[in-house]
């Protein structure tokens, strides 16, 4: 069973790699019990992008 830290560390890598199929079943078995990590799931792909429209320099996109 993964805790909140490792799971949220998976969710964040996700968005650069693609996942083993053995951490792709841990966290969705934590993100079925687990609400908070759930909530940051579902938030981190829009703060992926706005850190990359940041970093490319298009502040006004990312304030979109």
């Amino acid at each position: 069973m993964l805790n909140c830290k490792s799971a949220t560390g998976l969710v964040s890598q996700a968005q650069e790699r693609t996942l083993s199929m053995t951490e792709k079943l841990r966290l969705n078995v934590h993100l079925m019990m687990c609400a908070g990590c759930r909530n940051f799931s579902q938030q981190i792909p829009f703060l992926s992008q706005l850190m990359r429209a940041h970093a490319q320099g298009d502040d006004e996109k990312a304030r979109r």
